[in-house]
């Protein structure tokens, strides 16, 4: 792991997009600006912006920078292979998307109860060890979302993993669904690094209430994602933390502080308190948009942007969260057409119960 610099990683997920990821002009000033800052830690996955985001990596970045100046993780996730046979198929093909012949760290992608299974019948672990043993991939991890006692399991079943990546942000690490601070007890125990994933909450907890974002103005220092990954950054127990930055203006705000990062102070951690409580008093549904319930959605629902429809609505209680829920219904399924199949549900690493959320949205935007 000597190669990485800094802690503070761009996760490839939420590029800049305008119907498809845009052109790479802009991308690839955002990878400049994030190398030029020292920084050197790229995050993707095959299935992140429909398969774009590995292309991007490759036009913005493998092809613009020597491939021994940058860190590269990629994952194995569980919707590309359904036998032993189909991973290293699926794994040449990530390979040549984003141009290596090398990834430095690879993750079994988003571990929870119903698809370890899968993982174990499929060897999956034990082929990304080979890949190791091959030179293929220089380091082996997951990412996980569920029960402590679960990532507990896995990583005595496999202590050669070496690192895992968590959803980590300061408004659900308590939370007893995330259980954000007990798996990350769980790594501390294991001796297993931590990577911070969603230290944002998709962007909730940059795009504060009034009430909330008053309390953070007082300290005059950063913005409110500052304060957010600042949070996550300075666990003890934390090597790495992932922004998914979608504009310039949002990687120039994270620059201004993870180049030179400085750990929350006690002030600040107390404020934090307080913007925690003000949220948790609103009763937002707790969506980071990372858009796993949409593809497999047989409707065409298009449920983090719904649910940000009704965050609106419940935040600010006006007309223009009706407008746009026309709007993003107009070429997609609404609320009401759900037909209760589950896959959504299956799917979500918040492990919201999606089906009821939508008939709370549909009985608000449509009766």
């Amino acid at each position: 792991m000597e190669k990485i610099q800094g802690n503070f990683g761009f996760g490839m997920m939420r590029l800049p997009q305008d119907g498809a990821v845009s052109g790479y002009a802009e991308i690839s000033r955002m990878v400049d600006a994030f190398m030029a800052a020292g920084l050197n830690y790229f995050d993707t996955a095959h299935g992140y912006l429909g398969g774009k985001s590995e292309i991007a990596v490759r036009e913005c970045l493998v092809k613009r920078y020597p491939r021994e100046s940058y860190v590269l993780t990629n994952k194995l996730s569980e919707e590309f292979f359904a036998r032993e046979e189909d991973i290293r198929p699926y794994f040449a093909e990530q390979l040549a998307a984003c141009g290596v012949t090398y990834f430095d760290f690879y993750l079994l992608h988003a571990q929870n109860k119903k698809n370890y299974g899968k993982y174990k019948r499929c060897r999956a672990y034990e082929t990304a060890f080979a890949f190791k043993e091959e030179g293929k991939v220089r380091h082996v991890g997951l990412s996980f979302h569920d029960s402590a006692e679960m990532l507990d399991d896995i990583l005595t079943e496999y202590p050669q993993i070496e690192i895992v990546q968590l959803q980590i942000n300061y408004l659900d690490f308590d939370d007893l669904g995330v259980q954000g601070r007990l798996c990350y007890e769980v790594c501390r125990k294991h001796g297993k690094p931590v990577i911070v994933m969603e230290p944002v909450k998709g962007g909730m907890l940059a795009a504060l209430p009034e009430a909330a974002e008053n309390v953070l103005k007082d300290l005059h220092g950063g913005s409110a994602a500052s304060y957010a990954i600042r949070y996550a950054a300075s666990l003890e127990n934390v090597c790495m933390v992932l922004s998914g930055m979608s504009s310039m203006a949002q990687m120039e705000d994270n620059l201004s502080y993870m180049r030179s990062f400085v750990p929350l102070t006690h002030t600040e951690r107390a404020a934090i308190e307080r913007v925690k409580d003000i949220l948790c008093g609103l009763h937002r549904i707790p969506c980071t948009a990372c858009r796993y319930c949409t593809s497999g959605c047989p409707q065409k629902i298009d449920i983090p942007v719904l649910f940000s429809d009704m965050n609106t609505k419940m935040q600010y209680s006006d007309w223009n969260s009706s407008y746009y829920y026309g709007i993003h219904t107009e070429k997609r399924g609404k609320a009401s057409d759900c037909i209760a199949c589950g896959k959504c549900e299956n799917v979500c690493p918040q492990h919201l119960s999606i089906r009821a959320l939508l008939r709370d949205v549909a009985k608000q935007f449509e009766e």
